[in-house]
């Protein structure tokens, strides 16, 4: 049976901000709950996918858990290590296991090194190779994201959009990565190069059992290729479960809605779903006390506004429905 090879516990990460030009004379602050108490865990060779609107905390998670953004609270284990107050030497050996795809497809392609320097960099920043072996192994990486060895004399510019996606991956299989964040690794690229990106990670995976984190605002790769998939809205993670049972039978409102909108897009024509209430526009750095999503629930406005949902004192918590089903939702559907 796998073993976890990454578990999240109460992570929190909360940004500052001030407000004008009084603020920064008093030294007045505001607290922006980016992340704000997201628990999860995945398991060796597992792919747990990430979805939520933009600005939900989706990439910000990726980041902290790596240890690129210091997390204000929480703790993360990798490999039973605990990485949050761990010393940074020692971070820093832990760099080669624990890698991240990034949005920009240049950000991390120096676009002054050709393909063959970016990649060597990777192979030799973490481990000692003869300059044979680098050669053997810039190849070798080529050949295992399906591109051709002329690639090597190239700049990032000269490359296309899906060549510089392979490369990024190729990049951190250099490193030697058995963790991947994949922050939206399908954006920005054709539908067939999306289909093309999305099976190669996926026969990575199988070939060398590596696990992801996938970012993502598109639920129908993130269905395509999770095992399991977690909702996130302003900070949390409102319902976790395996991938097939999130999309076919969803509990929370704000997740039936992400999903119900893709079958429309894909069906044209509306669906029996709760979309009854009002969306309008959230403060997503002030979010309200209790269930952050009840300004927005069709279920909340349908049950005429209880209580319970805006109570400081009763905020929902994700409680288990079976199977490893969770949901944070005081009402939830079926």
């Amino acid at each position: 049976m796998p073993k976890s090879l990454l578990e999240v516990f109460d992570l929190k990460k909360h940004f500052t901000q001030r407000r004008g030009l009084f603020s920064s004379l008093t030294a007045e602050e505001r607290f922006i709950p980016a992340v704000d108490g997201v628990s999860f865990y995945l398991k060796e060779n597992e792919t747990v996918g990430l979805v939520g609107e933009s600005g939900c905390g989706k990439t910000t998670i990726g980041r902290t858990i790596l240890g690129l953004t210091r997390a204000t609270s929480g703790k993360v284990l990798f490999d039973r290590k605990d990485i949050t107050c761990m010393p940074a030497e020692e971070l820093r050996l832990l760099r080669s296991q624990m890698q991240m795809i990034f949005q920009d497809l240049d950000a991390g392609l120096n676009p002054k090194m050709r393909i063959r320097e970016i990649l060597k960099e990777a192979i030799t920043v973490h481990h000692r190779f003869s300059d044979a072996e680098v050669e053997r192994k810039t190849r070798e990486l080529l050949d295992q994201v399906n591109l051709k060895s002329n690639k090597l004399s190239q700049f990032p510019h000269e490359l296309s959009g899906g060549e510089k996606r392979r490369i990024g991956i190729a990049r951190v299989l250099g490193v030697g990565a058995r963790f991947i964040v994949a922050d939206e690794p399908t954006s920005a690229l054709d539908v067939s190069i999306q289909a093309q990106v999305v099976n190669l990670l996926r026969d990575l995976q199988q070939q060398l059992g590596l696990t992801f984190l996938f970012i993502s605002h598109d639920l129908q790769v993130v269905e395509l290729v999770s095992h399991k998939v977690a909702v996130m809205y302003l900070g949390k993670i409102v319902e976790m479960g395996l991938a097939e049972r999130i999309a076919s039978k969803a509990s929370h409102p704000y997740t039936h809605i992400l999903w119900s909108s893709l079958v429309e897009k894909q069906n044209r024509e509306a669906v029996q779903a709760p979309t009854t209430g009002a969306w309008g526009v959230h403060d997503f750095e002030r979010p309200l006390h209790g269930c952050r999503f009840a300004p927005r629930c069709p279920v909340y406005h349908a049950q005429g506004r209880p209580a319970i949902c805006t109570d400081p004192a009763s905020e929902p918590e994700l409680r288990d429905l079976g199977d490893g089903h969770y949901v944070a939702c005081h009402f939830p559907l079926g």
